[in-house]
């Protein structure tokens, strides 16, 4: 299975927490790739460009999202088949942004949301997760996560078991 990540709106292909989940997941026996999106900052020219790539990948993917790449992920997952999601933070609901609505294709979605966060509110976690009846995870953390990244690790990791 191939993992693919989506960085959020100012970060890049490789930080930290993305470099630490995908080491997690070559652990595990998964291929990983990380788009960039470095070039532009609008969401959906994002979620274009990481349905392109799926289009032509031939194994199972598995998304990862942060932020706004959790949003591209989710927005992604709901045009073509994945074996699942694991988002952080996703930014869903935003004003302006083209999709408002998620419809969920894979049933294998989870997200791991801080209680402090102040980019995202975590409500919109606990809306998204109500209404695709997905599962989502809570945590002590703020937008980045950083501070919980031994939780996000353990939390991605049973995620990738149970795929």
């Amino acid at each position: 299975m191939k993992v693919v990540f989506s960085h959020g709106k100012e970060s890049g292909p490789w930080g930290t927490k993305i470099r630490a989940l995908a080491d997690l997941a070559k652990d595990l026996g998964h291929s990983v790739d990380s788009l960039d999106y470095t070039d532009t900052m609008d969401p959906d020219q994002r979620v274009s460009r990481l349905t392109s790539y799926l289009e032509k990948e031939t194994s199972e993917v598995v998304l990862v999202g942060s932020s706004m790449g959790g949003y591209v992920s989710i927005v992604a997952a709901s045009q073509l088949e994945t074996q699942g999601v694991f988002a952080l933070a996703p930014a869903l609901f935003i004003p302006g942004w083209k999709h408002q609505s998620y419809p969920v294709l894979s049933e294998n979605i989870e997200i791991v949301h801080g209680w402090s966060d102040e980019i995202v509110p975590h409500e919109l976690s606990i809306r998204y997760a109500r209404e695709s009846n997905t599962t989502l995870h809570l945590i002590e953390g703020d937008h980045r996560l950083n501070s919980s990244l031994d939780e996000v690790l353990r939390l991605f990791k049973a995620f990738l078991l149970k795929l």
